[in-house]
């Protein structure tokens, strides 16, 4: 670091190129949208995805809850320090522009934290809905308001758009993945939902073969539905050009709940997947890339 707080070119170009590389070994093919974005704005949701990848990992690692616990507390205090002009990790100096730049919600960032601890501290089995919302704001919709503020989204509604939009996508996360999280032991669908359907048990894998299942998915899928709805309509009332990225992940999003809904609910086991080139036809057919 340089004296006044600023990174030297070298610690610069190594948090770039580190952020790259999460990206990269992550093989996500989430952000490969994001180049409709400017480069700066694109190289922030770099660093964001980074941050994001780096703590879920930690959420998802095999160590023991105290020492997943123990190593979110240090990415607290890392955010702090990111605030204070001072971070340390590589990271987080690529996120010391973006901060400055865009005004990134130092909040939202210890919001993600809060997500990856409810993850850490034991397997999410049937949350309350009160929980199951806290869920999704934390780990979504924080993201998709860091998101906003660097894809230039000024307006007001597009705090709106980053929640309801967060909570469609990860809810359709979620019953994409109901298989491959009941494998470690989790099981995110709210016990309300669960009750109301006639299914007592809490075993996840006794869940997916539950005749119950079905309906529950599809009353939840119907959540992520009105979310998507009420994100087209809250996009159509703000300026579109900066909200670009938000239309590809809706549409893109949309049609694996699509696809869901086509396989049936009563087959959880069986994947489903929207292809990089499909994604491309999307960014194409609605003038993401022209």
């Amino acid at each position: 670091m340089a004296e006044s707080g600023t990174l030297t070119p070298e610690a610069a170009t190594a948090a770039i190129h580190h952020v790259h590389e999460v990206v990269r070994r992550s093989g996500t093919s989430f952000l490969w949208g994001m180049r409709v974005l400017p480069k700066a704005r694109r190289e922030a949701m770099f660093a964001i995805y980074a941050f994001c990848r780096e703590v879920d990992d930690v959420a998802d690692g095999t160590d023991e809850p105290e020492a997943k616990l123990a190593s979110l507390e240090a990415w607290r205090a890392e955010i702090a320090r990111l605030y204070e002009g001072r971070p340390t990790r590589p990271t987080t100096r690529a996120l010391a522009g973006p901060v400055a730049a865009y005004r990134l919600p130092r909040d939202e960032f210890l919001a993600v934290i809060d997500g990856m601890e409810m993850d850490a501290r034991a397997a999410v089995v049937a949350p309350s809905l009160e929980d199951f919302a806290l869920y999704c704001r934390r780990v979504a919709g924080a993201v998709g308001m860091l998101s906003i503020h660097a894809f230039g989204a000024e307006e007001p509604r597009a705090r709106e758009i980053a929640v309801a939009l967060g909570e469609a996508l990860q809810i359709t996360n979620i019953l994409r993945d109901l298989a491959e999280d009941a494998a470690e032991g989790r099981l995110y669908l709210p016990r309300e939902l669960l009750d109301a359907h006639g299914i007592t048990t809490r075993d996840p894998q006794a869940v997916l073969d539950h005749p119950g299942l079905a309906p529950a998915s599809a009353e939840l899928a119907a959540r992520a539905r009105a979310r998507f709805q009420r994100t087209r309509e809250l996009i159509g009332s703000c300026d579109p050009r900066p909200l670009k990225p938000c239309l590809l992940m809706m549409q893109v999003y949309e049609r694996i709940l699509a696809r869901l809904e086509a396989r049936g609910w009563h087959r959880p086991r069986e994947p489903v997947r929207v292809s990089k080139a499909e994604k491309l036809w999307i960014a194409f057919r609605y003038g993401l890339l022209g």
